[in-house]
């Protein structure tokens, strides 16, 4: 009775249509489950009966119930679980209830269900407070979802869609887009069973009973593709499966499916997106595709990749981006196995060659990309033996024996320069890859290249740098690769980075003081096996000495005593031992290569009087035994102070060209001697002690030391009586004592000289007649001069420690050396003795002098008041460019003692940037920059303009100083010191006062009086450094700076010039205005506004981490601003146009050029402003089409005659294809010749004035020529032409070329 009374309720409801309320269906839908859950049969094919006669009006009762939307999609579902299982039932007549439009209503109550929005919050509230009672009225069940789904599948057994394909294409997509509906509800149901379910539904649609195979899987493949296009998650893992293994497999059997599988990543390719990570995400994908295919199917697909390479810019972006992973993944790249058939397919060769191209594509960031892979991909296959020699033989080395050039080397050349920083890390990354390869053995060029990118301005580039110098010098212990990173690494120890400063101690105390520690370690058992053989050269010497030292150790100490290096060593070496990271075995080890070097002397029968240690063993451990005094022993520091003092005894009274060899290194040896001494005065025993410093006092007072050791005695024989006295006030009397003493016997020696000069000059003895005498009488001369340098030398020493020191007696005697060669009368009158004689007959004296003087004014602030002027007086006319570099240093102790008082010298200091001499410019550049970023000097006056000449100056190694100050460190110090001193730059470097708003007093003040500090001249060569200098000023101004100093360029320079208030008929204002011009047109003052990523952001983005706010605020500040400024600046360039053409000025061609770059860049602005002047706009055009025909014919003629002259000339870099060679005869043709290229340059008129008026109408075209104003055709007799024109001027326009469409190409 209850089956019959549902069967009654159910067939009334259905014949009353239900009237459509939400409680009807549900009561419906109920009683229809309940019934079908029965077991009488009987029941439900009377049921089925029934319904039959009803069957359209049942559809679409169930068909309205699933596209319902109440109950956040609810109801539908239930509507078609019943009506599924309706299907599933027993002894159903399927044909008769199933119908399309039901199958589509039912499809789409499926994603209905889960694009529900009303919940999703809920849900995703009760993931995380980890409710799952999601089956409320309401919720989202997923029983349910499953339960559809199941039936889904099991009804597709015998519902067949073959004679649907609509019905398969939407259940296609339905059952593709599950898996990505699904994720908002991955809290409330297990995704594992719901990809399960998915994939059984799409395995069942794959049989050939729901249609052709091969249209079904195409269809799979295409709704599946942003499942596979997307990021990292179970919806993709479960495309990618699906397609590799079934649609996959089902291909090897079936050829024409086999042909949709192959062009599956064809079709991926084209459909990945542009930007990178979900770039990455596509290339994973297709290359998962990839490995699953069949081989020869992945040399198809390689092959088209290759050609990929050759594309569109987003073609070749995924070729270079598919190649390191498809030789990472698929096997045998360069054909070392061979395969099945016996053959050898090297398919990686030529993607290699791919690779190789891309490294100099026009788009930046595919050079880089393509730099970063190729690396990838050199260091996978270095990993291989059997595939490193191949890979070197592709990349152009000559095998094992590679000296480090190949086809690569011209390329990193390139590369490590490149304009872009993004290219330039890349190719940096690539050295380092390669280093492994290459054993460390680069080209110069290259080793160089890495050594100027460790001051490149980015941070990262550095760091890059710095990585792959150290690898290279971690590998090849090569003089050159030694050398480099020895003259590059260890100064980046003073980076304003503090990471760059960690890594640079890093890497030191691992490739430098390890390897020595290493190299004094396996001393022993390496001398114990040379041959003793006591007739040995020296060569045969030197041979068995670099034995002793493995690993390049005997380079390697030799550099570190560079005067360009040690100061970074020092620096170094004192920061590890605050860190406490100096080990003892370093000394040790440095201990020991000074002793067997000794021993190995002496075993080989060798004088010892001779014998020198390893150059820069004793300069290490002076600098690493301030750290580690307990290391060093004394009895190793007693007997070679020993040593030493009596190869200086011996070689006294031997030849002289002993002295000369051994001198100076025994000499610097000494040195560093003694500071070891002084750095492990508190170990010494008291009598040792004692007795040295005796030693060191007579040595002193004797005054036949070397500068250098002069020093080093005083500070050693200082920190003896410092470390020997029980108190401070005991170490300063007997300080003082010594002191006094050495003072003393100075002043006598100097006094002495002096007064003997003096004699000597106003004597009328006759000289010598014979030579002997006059020989002896000259060496005793030199010798007493030598003493009384030395003398003078000491008294400054001992005033620097002891600056408490009497010197009442020989500031006189000074005074009347550093004034000997003074001219004026006053100072003659006052010197009777005509002491002038002085910086004549004794020039080492008279510099000396002037240092001492120094020292002394440092320790005495009323003498240096007295004494700086003449300090500059004399730093100003000295032809001497030692005592000038030694002047340029007192001057700047001066500043740092004495701010005030040498403040107003400054501009004197600063003229030492122009000094003949190399060495001069770069102390002072060097001791300025110092004094600059302490403050003591400020950023004012002429001092920055002078400092711009530095850029461009003829010496390479000041180049790279000022392009480290200011690409780095003003970057940072001052950002705005660019842009406000920009306008006056250009004056200055022109040398131009033709500007009237410049002639005020103040004015002239702040800029320099003479020539000196100027480029003038319209030369090519002046002009390219004068705008090397503002194109590194411009680099470093933020985007707001930017707009602001083109405001400034028009209204201090261009405004100016057509106002009158800069004289143009002036060279040098002439000058100024063709400058302005360039700027205004180089790109690095341009700033773009484009809507994607450039590959500048994509750089930004790497190198900073606020980029994208940088990004956002300079793209709002260019967009308020730009529309403003070109508005306000066309009208000048209008205005200047018209005053330069009434002149006839030359430089009307630049300001055209000028103006065609900003119609470019700026024609949506410009076009709102000329949008109410046609005929303005008409003008501007004609002009420029007139300026460039002139201009390209001049130089289609100049390239004729560079050609003609050239011969066989290399033609230069072009991305272009190259032309077809003409033929013997045109080229011997001069008549052909000129009429090609005036042909040419009408073309390139032409092609650039379309472009441009194209550009500026917003793409309109150009109006008919009977709506335009020409010039009426004339006859030959003059009277207008009429009727039928005349048959040369139609032979003329005959023969006229046409032009093509520039976007052609």
């Amino acid at each position: 009775m209850d089956e019959e009374l549902l069967v009654a309720r159910i067939i009334t409801a259905i014949e009353n249509g239900g009237g459509g309320e939400e409680s009807d269906y549900n009561e419906l839908i109920t009683d229809l489950k309940t019934l079908l859950e029965t077991d009488d049969d009987e029941t439900l094919n009377r049921f089925y009966g029934r319904l039959s006669s009803i069957a359209s009006s049942f559809l679409s009762y169930f068909s309205a119930a699933m596209d319902s939307p109440v109950e956040s999609g609810r109801l539908g579902i239930l509507a078609s679980d019943a009506y599924l299982s309706l299907l599933l039932s027993t002894n159903c007549p399927v044909f008769t209830f199933f119908s399309p439009v039901t199958f589509l209503s039912l499809l789409g109550s499926i994603r209905r269900y889960l694009k529900r929005r009303e919940d999703s919050g809920t849900v995703r509230n009760k993931k995380k407070r980890g409710r799952r009672d999601e089956i409320e009225e309401g919720g989202f069940d997923s029983k349910l979802l499953f339960s559809v789904l199941e039936r889904l599948s099991l009804v597709l057994g015998f519902v067949h869609l073959d004679r649907f394909p609509d019905n398969l294409k939407s259940l296609v997509q339905t059952v593709s887009e599950i898996p990505l509906l699904g994720i908002e509800f991955s809290g409330v149901l297990s995704f594992d069973r719901l990809m399960e379910m998915c994939g059984r539904i799409l395995g069942e649609v794959l049989k050939s009973d729901h249609g052709d195979v091969v249209v079904t899987a195409g269809e799979i493949s295409k709704a599946l593709t942003p499942l596979l296009l997307m990021g990292k998650h179970q919806a993709r893992s479960f495309a990618l499966s699906f397609m590799s293994r079934r649609i996959i497999g089902l291909g090897k059997d079936n050829t024409e499916l086999k042909k949709v599988v192959c062009n599956l990543p064809k079709f991926l390719v084209h459909k990945a997106p542009e930007k990178a990570e979900p770039r990455g995400f596509a290339v994973e994908a297709i290359l998962e595709i990839v490995k699953a295919m069949e081989v020869e199917d992945q040399y198809e697909f390689i092959g088209f990749v290759v050609k990929m390479g050759q594309g569109k810019s987003n073609m070749r972006i995924l070729a270079v981006d598919l190649i390191p992973l498809l030789i990472s993944s698929l096997g045998n790249p360069l054909g070392i196995t061979s395969s099945e058939n016996g053959s050898q397919d090297s398919w990686g060769l030529g993607c290699l060659t791919a690779l190789l191209q891309r490294c100099s594509d026009s788009n930046a960031l595919i050079r880089a990309r393509a730099l970063s892979n190729l690396a990838q991909v050199v260091g996978f296959l270095s990993g291989d033996e059997g595939s490193r020699s191949i890979l070197k033989q592709a990349l152009g080395f000559s095998g094992e024996s590679s000296d480090g050039k190949g086809i690569v080397t011209d390329l990193l050349k390139k590369r490590c320069v490149d304009e872009k920083s993004a290219v330039r890390r890349a190719a940096l990354l690539l050295v380092s890859k390669l280093t492994s390869l290459l054993g460390g053995c680069f080209d110069d060029s290259i080793l160089k290249t890495m050594g100027t990118s460790c001051s490149d301005p980015l941070i990262s580039i550095r760091k890059a740098a710095i990585s792959a110098l150290s690898e290279a010098f971690r590998i090849c212990t090569d003089k050159s690769v030694t050398i480099e990173w020895l003259h590059s690494v260890p100064r980046m120890i003073m980076d304003n980075e503090t990471s760059i400063q960690e890594e640079c101690e890093n890497v030191f105390h691992e490739l430098v003081l390890e390897r020595i520690s290493r190299a004094g370690n396996a001393l022993s058992p390496v001398s114990a096996s040379l041959p003793n053989n006591g007739n040995l050269s020296s060569k045969d010497l030197d041979r068995d000495i670099e034995a002793l030292f493995p690993e390049g150790v005997l380079v390697l100490l030799k550099e570190l005593g560079n005067s360009e290096v040690s100061s970074w060593v020092k620096k170094i070496c004192g920061s590890l031992g605050k860190k406490k990271r100096l080990k003892p075995r370093v000394a040790l080890a440095l201990q020991s290569i000074i002793k067997e070097s000794e021993s190995l002397w002496l075993s080989r029968s060798m004088p010892i009087n001779k014998w020198t240690a390893p150059a820069g063993a004793w300069f290490l451990l002076s600098e690493v035994s301030v750290h580690l005094p307990k290391s060093v022993e004394w009895e190793f520091l007693h007997h070679h102070w020993q040593l030493l003092d009596k190869n200086e005894f011996q070689d006294e009274q031997g030849d002289e060209e002993s002295v000369e060899c051994n001198s100076s290194t025994w000499a610097g040896d000494r040195v560093c001697l003694l500071q070891t001494i002084s750095n492990v005065s508190l170990q010494l025993p008291p009598e040792p002690a004692t007795d040295l410093a005796d030693n060191l006092l007579k040595k002193i007072e004797k005054f036949d030391l070397h500068s250098a050791e002069v020093d080093a005695h005083v500070k050693a024989l200082r920190t003896l009586c410092t470390k020997k006295a029980r108190t401070s006030e005991d170490s300063d009397l007997l300080v003082k004592k010594w002191v006094e003493q050495v003072l003393s016997k100075a002043s006598k020696v100097t006094e002495k000289y002096i007064e003997g000069v003096s004699s000597k000059n106003h004597s009328f003895a006759t000289p010598a007649t014979l030579g002997s005498r006059r020989s002896k009488r000259l060496a005793s001369g030199s010798k007493k001069l030598s003493e009384a340098v030395t003398a003078v030398y000491t008294i400054g020493s001992c005033v620097i420690i002891y600056p408490s020191a009497d010197t009442t007696k020989i500031v006189p005697l000074l005074h009347t050396v550093i004034t000997s060669g003074n001219s004026d009368a006053k100072v003659k009158k006052k010197l009777p003795q005509a002491n002038v004689y002085l910086k004549q007959k004794a020039p080492p004296l008279y510099s000396q002098s002037w240092l001492t003087m120094a020292k002394i004014c440092l320790a005495d602030g009323k003498l240096a008041k007295r004494y700086i002027p003449l300090f500059a007086q004399e730093l100003e006319r000295s032809d001497c460019a030692a005592l000038r570099n030694n002047l340029v240093v007192a001057m700047t102790d001066f500043c740092v003692h004495y701010t005030a008082m040498i403040e107003c010298y400054i501009p004197k200091i600063t003229n030492r940037l122009r000094d003949p001499c190399e060495v001069v410019r770069r102390q002072t550049f060097i001791l300025l920059s110092r004094l600059l970023q302490r403050d003591y000097v400020k950023w004012r006056g002429v001092l920055f303009l002078r400092f711009l000449l530095s850029l461009v100056d003829d010496s390479e190694k000041i180049r790279q100083l000022a392009d480290f100050l200011f690409g780095i460190i003003l970057k940072v110090k001052a950002p705005l010191l660019a842009y406000n001193s920009f306008v006056e730059a250009i004056y200055v470097l022109n040398d131009c006062h033709a500007h009237t708003g410049h002639n005020n007093p103040d004015s002239k003040q702040s800029r320099t009086k003479d020539q000196v500090f100027s480029i003038r001249g319209n030369d090519e060569r002046a002009r390219s450094k004068r705008m090397h200098i503002y194109t590194t000023l411009l680099k470093q101004m933020a985007p707001e700076h930017l707009l602001a100093t083109f405001a400034k360029l028009c209204a201090e320079v261009l405004a100016a010039a057509s106002d009158g208030m800069l004289n143009i008929e002036d060279v040098t204002g002439q000058a100024v205005l063709q400058d302005a011009f360039q700027i205004l047109a180089c790109k690095e003052l341009r700033l773009s506004v484009s809507k994607g990523a450039s590959s500048e952001t994509v750089e930004m983005e790497e190198e900073g981490g606020d980029s994208n706010a940088a990004a956002a605020k300079g793209r709002a500040i260019t967009q308020a601003v730009r529309k403003g400024l070109i508005q306000n600046t066309i009208p000048i360039f209008i205005e200047l146009k018209r005053l330069l053409e009434s002149k006839n000025s030359p430089l009307t061609g630049s300001l055209m050029d000028c103006l065609r770059v900003l119609l470019k860049d700026y024609k949506n602005e410009i076009e709102e402003m000329l949008v109410a002047d046609k005929q303005l706009q008409k003008e501007l055009v004609y002009d420029m089409q007139k300026h460039d025909a002139a201009k390209a014919r001049s130089m289609a003629n100049q390239g004729n005659v560079c050609g003609t002259s050239r011969g066989t000339g290399e033609p230069p870099e072009s991305s272009a294809a190259p032309e077809p060679a003409a033929s013997e005869e045109n080229v011997r043709d001069p008549g052909l010749e000129s009429r090609v290229a005036s042909a040419a340059a009408d073309a390139v008129a032409a092609k650039a004035a379309r472009s441009v008026l194209r550009e500026v109408n917003g793409g309109a075209a150009t109006p008919p020529l009977s709506a335009m104003s020409v010039p009426k055709l004339r006859t030959s007799r003059g009277c207008s032409q009429s009727g039928r024109p005349s048959a040369d001027v139609l032979e003329s326009l005959r023969r006229r070329p046409t032009f093509m469409s520039e976007d052609e190409n």
